[in-house]
């Protein structure tokens, strides 16, 4: 089926099976201008419920996929068609793949110098089909950032992976589509960590439990005050389910 785009509690989510990703993902690559994939977490799903760039950048993308279990419950709460779910890191693989097999081309963008270098030989070594055509560490100067923009324009990437050390995050891409005329561009914070093996992906069967939060606030456990707007989450969508149409 194709891909559907519903909203809950006026956040645009895409429903789109991991069949349709493919021809999700070959139609983006045709697409004229520069295209966005986003991941959403239950949180980002909050912060786009405001008025501001990330709100826009995301309510812009092209492909809005959620990571979050509770975003599923909540559609199905108020009967609205249940997104499918995705694991980033899966998610990002199989993207790669489908690229590989068309031998397409790849840039990343993000990470440290040293992390950023290890990602790019285990991808080189992944991926052989897939043509690597730069890298740009993250964490730069304000100064930089046009000779990075002109440098991505040039190569012409047919997706641009931006990792950590983006501040804007997916309003980078948004921000800057007007400089590039073309190719894929999905903001994925640990990617590179991932991929250089500094940081440990989260375990599949957490995952698909929904506890990878657990595994966050251990790591930070200032993030033991998301529940508040968890909290309010829930709460919204009661009100919404006995009062109003959402």
């Amino acid at each position: 089926m194709a891909v559907q785009r519903i909203k809950l509690l006026g956040v645009p989510v895409d429903v789109c099976s991991k069949q349709d990703l493919e021809e999700k993902i070959l139609q983006l690559l045709e697409k004229r201008g520069p295209s966005q994939i986003s991941f959403i977490t239950i949180w980002d799903f909050m912060k786009i419920r405001c008025k501001n760039e990330y709100a826009e950048s995301i309510r812009n993308a092209d492909l809005i996929l959620p990571i979050s279990k509770s975003i599923l419950s909540g559609a199905k709460f108020l009967n609205k068609t249940v997104p499918f779910r995705y694991n980033p890191f899966d998610a990002f693989i199989s993207i790669l793949s489908i690229l590989e097999s068309r031998y397409k081309s790849f840039y990343i963008f993000g990470g440290r110098k040293k992390a950023l270098a290890a990602a790019e030989k285990n991808m080189r070594s992944t991926f052989r089909g897939l043509q690597i055509v730069g890298r740009c560490v993250g964490y730069y100067q304000k100064q930089d950032e046009e000779n990075i923009i002109q440098a991505i324009s040039k190569a012409s990437p047919s997706l641009v992976l931006v990792s950590e050390g983006i501040k804007k995050k997916d309003f980078w891409s948004y921000s800057n589509k007007e400089k590039f005329s073309s190719g894929i561009f999905l903001y994925y914070r640990d990617a590179v960590g991932i991929l250089s093996k500094r940081i440990k992906r989260v375990n599949p069967k957490v995952f698909e439990k929904g506890h990878e939060v657990w595994g966050e606030i251990i790591r930070n456990p200032l993030r033991i005050f998301l529940i508040f707007p968890f909290l309010w989450y829930i709460i919204l969508l009661v009100w919404t389910k006995l009062f109003k149409k959402d």
